[in-house]
Parts: C-alpha cells; structure tokens; sequence
C-alpha cells in the first residue's frame, strides 16, 4: 500500500470526507434547517459556502447532505452485494438447474436499465421513505454483482485448495465461506466501489427528479435540484453541492483503481 499512489490518495481524501460526515453528526457550523443570513449569501467568513435561498447555511447543509447520501449509498451496495454474492456464489458452485434458473432471472433483471428499474419499484413501494429508495436501488444493482462473483466463484472452485478442503470434510457453507470467499475480494471489492458510486449518482439523480430520500432529510441531490433555479445569480450553491458529489465519487473511484493495481502487483 505505501507504493499504491492511488490507494493513498483516494483514502486520504475519502477520510477527509468521512470525518466531515461523522462531524457533522455531533455539530455544524448552524442548523441545516434554520435561517442563519440573508438568502443567496455568497461565500464569505461567516458561510463559506454561502447561504442557500432560504438563507440556510450551504456548508452546513453539505456536510449533513453528504452523509445522507453516504449512507444511502453504503445500504445500497450492502443489499445488492449481499443478494448478488450469494446468488452468484450459489450458482458457480452448485451449477446445473439453480445456475439455469437465477441465471435467467439475473439476465431480466438486467435487461431494464438500472435507474429506470428502480424507478418501476420505488412507485409501487412508494417514493415516502428513504428505505424505499435503498430497496429499490439495491435490486437494481443484484445483477451486476451477481455476474461478477459467478466468474470469481467459478474459477476458484476448481482451485486445489477447494478440492483438498472437500476432501478434508468442509461443508459447502465453509468451503464458500471461508476458503473460496477471501480469494474472491480482489475482485469483488473493486465492483462494491464501483457500485457505491453508480448508488452515490443514482441517489442524487433520483432526489434531483424529486424522488429520492425523504424530504426532511438534507441531501445532496435535492440540494442540487434546488440550485438550478439560481445557476447564474448564486452559482455558488451549485458549484459547491455538485463538488461535495464529485469529490466522493473520485476518492472511491481512487480506492477502486488502487485495489486493482494492488491485485495485479501481487
């Protein structure tokens, strides 16, 4: 890791991020949801930001908004990782009739593209909660990680060390588990940063459209939907939303280009 430039980089700046976020669990320069100046502020020592139209601070609401959509987007990837590891570890293992079958199924998953899936099943369950939104996305996203742990699970099962542990007694559950599992991460973890940025844009794209995460809740998107009636007269509010969005995507973009590089070092 202390050669790997990239790692480095993506997890410092990720951390700056992260402890903004954790930050502003405890406190925030003003209440996100107060008035603390005049509307449309531009940047100066008493908002660096700026303030928004309502007069609220824009870098109080940031550091709040950034970790609704951090957390919208690590439940998301936990639900599609989870489901499509399973399903695709399953399948490469068990093959025959269960590998036809979710197979199948995984490819009509993946014939509707993912944002307007999640749009399908966010209006049947309701665009009200934010976990509605996770639910909806975390579908969305099964298949693409259900496709890549089947060729990692695939290639792993025929390894010695598989064999030996099957002849050695293991179950099934411990040989995936246990043995064939941590092999597979150089893989896998690659598609989870991938996946947390693709959720990162597809939350902020579906609270843009008005739909995303509940209402009560500062989030980016939402936050850049409102900005865009001020793009000339307050560009500040768009430009620093839109930055905070940016510069989470890149870091774990970073990280993921890092872990690659480190896989293809070893």
């Amino acid at each position: 890791m202390k050669r790997n430039k990239t790692l480095i980089a993506g997890t410092i700046l990720f951390s700056v991020l992260l402890a903004a976020i954790v930050v502003s669990w405890l406190w925030t320069p003003y209440d996100p949801e107060a008035f603390a100046g005049s509307s449309l502020e531009p940047p100066s020592a008493s908002h660096i930001f700026g303030t928004d139209n309502f007069g609220r601070d824009i870098f109080s609401r940031v550091m709040k908004g950034a970790g609704t959509t951090l957390t919208v987007g690590l439940m998301t990837v936990s639900v599609g990782a989870v489901v499509g590891v399973s399903a695709g570890a399953l399948t490469a293992y068990y093959g025959g009739a269960l590998d036809e079958l979710l197979m199948r199924l995984n490819d009509a998953i993946t014939a509707f593209p993912s944002i307007l899936l999640a749009l399908v099943i966010i209006s049947v369950l309701g665009p009200e909660k934010t976990s509605n939104l996770v639910i909806s996305l975390g579908i969305a996203f099964i298949p693409s990680f259900a496709r890549v742990s089947r060729t990692a699970f695939s290639r792993e099962k025929t390894q010695n060390y598989v064999i030996s542990a099957r002849l050695m007694g293991a179950g099934d559950v411990r040989i995936l588990a246990v043995h064939i599992l941590p092999n597979t991460l150089q893989v896998l973890l690659p598609a989870v940063t991938i996946g947390f940025n693709n959720a990162v844009l597809a939350e902020a794209s579906m609270s843009y459209l008005g739909i995303g995460v509940s209402p009560v809740d500062p989030s980016l998107g939402f936050m850049l939907k409102a900005s865009q009636s001020y793009l000339f007269t307050a560009p500040w509010y768009a430009v620093f939303t839109g930055l905070a969005i940016v510069l989470m995507v890149f870091s774990v973009g970073l990280i993921g280009d890092g872990i690659k590089k480190s896989g293809r070092s070893e």
